[in-house]
């Protein structure tokens, strides 16, 4: 599991790979907030192009960052995700709160 973190004006890209599970979830968690607290973003897209597994655990960090985010008045984008992590999303009713792009 890694994290990059960049940012561009008042936008947060967090490019996410490898495993997301209960394992790795509260320090990728952690570095993610720890940058929303300092930079107070508008938006946070969440780039899963290079996650190869995901389970409840990643769910819970995108509604987690959801709630910080829209604290500040911004929105939540998640993209590049695979079928597989797309379709979790979708069952989850994520799509409803957050854009899911490809």
């Amino acid at each position: 599991m890694a994290v990059e973190l960049q940012t561009q004006e008042k936008t947060l890209i967090a490019i996410l790979s490898g495993e997301i599970d209960h394992h790795c979830a509260q320090p990728m968690r952690a570095e993610i907030d720890a940058k929303i607290d300092d930079l107070q973003p508008s938006v946070l897209v969440l780039d899963f192009a290079g996650v190869t597994f995901m389970d409840s655990s990643g769910i819970g960090i995108i509604i987690g960052r959801y709630k910080k985010i829209s604290y500040f008045g911004g929105k939540v984008f998640v993209i590049n995700t695979d079928t597989r992590i797309k379709k979790s999303l979708m069952i989850c009713g994520l799509h409803k709160i957050i854009e899911i792009m490809e």
